[in-house]
């Protein structure tokens, strides 16, 4: 899956979310503190103190603007969800090329498939110089830079990377979703679906037909789903 969210947060939540991370209550750390044995060699970057209770608060707010993003929960499914984790890059800050764990760890020793990567871009595109996210697919690299308030969702199995910070800073929010369907070719089906049955809703296409169609739809949710 590759997927972009336009707007899911808008101008006065983003600028609330930047004027936190800008105030003194922000208590940055090495972004290396939660990178893996080959993300430490190759990420430099910062990262808000996750046990901080601005970064709770932050991540929990997050969390429920996006929960309620029909088309997110439409494409991912979501099942358990990483608290999101918000990072800086400044000038000469990179991520090299990586691949995200599998496992997450949660609170009280829970453990979180990753199946799905996000971002969710908080800084105007304009505002910093280089730090392009790349990911790379079956058809190439994928150059991403996308407007403040925008999120890419891609699959976590995919290597990807920050490229370096000429100028400027880079803020971005970062989490995994473990979703209730493993595959991400069911995932993508029944997201296509959803969005067809959505669209003959709005055209109010004969009920009939709909049911139908919203029954096929939840009975391979049923099949495909984890839970």
């Amino acid at each position: 899956m590759f997927l972009r969210l336009p707007q899911v947060l808008n101008a006065a939540q983003l600028s609330s979310v930047r004027n936190a991370l800008g105030s003194d209550q922000a208590c940055w750390v090495d972004g290396r503190v939660t990178a893996g044995h080959q993300g430490a060699k190759v990420k430099r970057n910062q990262q808000l103190d996750q046990s901080s209770a601005l970064a709770r608060e932050l991540a929990d707010s997050l969390l429920g603007v996006i929960e309620r993003n029909a088309t997110f929960v439409s494409a991912v499914l979501p099942n358990h969800v990483y608290p999101p984790m918000f990072n800086r890059y400044d000038e000469g800050m990179h991520f090299a090329m990586h691949v995200d764990g599998s496992i997450r760890v949660l609170g009280r020793g829970q453990k979180l498939r990753t199946d799905l990567s996000v971002t969710v871009f908080l800084s105007p595109k304009d505002s910093y110089e280089g730090g392009e996210l790349l990911v790379e697919n079956d058809f190439g690299t994928e150059r991403i830079k996308l407007d403040a308030g925008d999120m890419i969702i891609y699959s976590a199995t995919a290597r990807h990377q920050v490229t370096p910070v000429t100028n400027g800073v880079r803020l971005a929010a970062v989490f995994w979703v473990q979703s209730l369907v493993r595959g991400d070719y069911e995932r993508q089906l029944l997201f296509e679906l959803d969005q067809t049955i959505q669209h003959l809703t709005a055209l109010e296409t004969e009920s009939e037909s709909l049911v139908r169609l919203t029954a096929h739809y939840h009975g391979l949710l049923r099949l495909w789903s984890d839970t």
